[in-house]
């Protein structure tokens, strides 16, 4: 009777979490008297989700192509550049410094070039969710595949396995903890790189949406946009989360 006792208090404590914010924020929207156009309460949010929830839709829908296509050019890229670069260490040495140098360069301002280089579409966005997903993946893949503990690769060793065998039986299993976890921060930032890349043009998607309607002064449609973003999040974390569990049920433990 205890495991179910957990398994619905664990459910329930994130849904308390998010009633307790939007009371708070009601609350204080309703003690200082904030205007609508400033601060908007959440049945403002709701009313104006309610007046246009055909537009809302498509353009969240927008964004989720933009999110999920540069998400998956940045799963496809990094794993096999991170499976290269683990397999060849002197390639890895030489070529970490200049990826680590390409991540800082600040995304925002890398924004404007792509739509200049790939126009008004929806290309510049996916790219620039490709560019920002990309290096956690790596890195986090990368780390995995290069700390095989030495008792199992000279297991395999003993055993005359070849190096895609070690790989695909041991290295890769091994390796899935830190690869989710990339996979799980990653997630986070297509989120970001895409409102990012919408804002920065603004002719669709949830980020142009908010643009447009800030500047009309409609805060609560806004805000819808951006709580439809929080829940986007949200759905795409716990998917990979999912997954995770699916495919890697050792890897919570291990990753503590």
């Amino acid at each position: 009777m205890a495991f179910p006792f957990r398994r619905w208090l664990g459910a329930l404590l994130p849904v308390a979490a998010c009633t307790a914010g939007v009371a708070g924020w009601w609350a204080a929207t309703a003690a200082f008297d904030i205007p609508s156009f400033f601060l908007p309460d959440p049945l403002d949010v709701a009313r104006a989700g309610r007046a246009m929830p055909g537009y809302l839709a498509s353009e969240a829908w927008v964004t989720i192509i933009e999110i999920l296509a540069g998400f998956a050019f940045a799963v496809a890229s990094g794993l096999v550049a991170a499976a290269v670069l683990a397999a060849w260490r002197p390639l890895e040495r030489a070529l970490m410094p200049p990826l680590v140098a390409l991540n800082a360069v600040p995304k925002v301002a890398v924004a404007p070039l792509f739509v200049l280089w790939l126009g008004f579409g929806p290309e510049p966005k996916i790219a620039l969710v490709w560019l920002i997903c990309t290096f956690p993946i790596l890195l986090g893949t990368l780390a995995g595949l290069t700390s095989t503990p030495a008792e199992l690769a000279e297991l395999a060793r003993s055993l005359d396995a070849n190096r895609w065998r070690t790989f695909r039986k041991i290295r890769l299993p091994h390796a899935l903890p830190q690869i989710f976890t990339g996979l799980k921060l990653s997630i986070q930032l297509a989120v970001i790189g895409a409102v990012v890349a919408e804002v920065t043009s603004p002719n669709r998607g949830l980020g142009a949406l908010i643009v447009t309607s800030s500047a009309q002064a409609d805060t609560p449609l806004a805000f819808a946009a951006i709580t439809i973003l929080a829940g986007l999040n949200v759905t795409l974390f716990y998917a990979i989360v999912a997954t995770e569990r699916l495919l890697a049920p050792w890897a919570r433990a291990v990753s503590g």
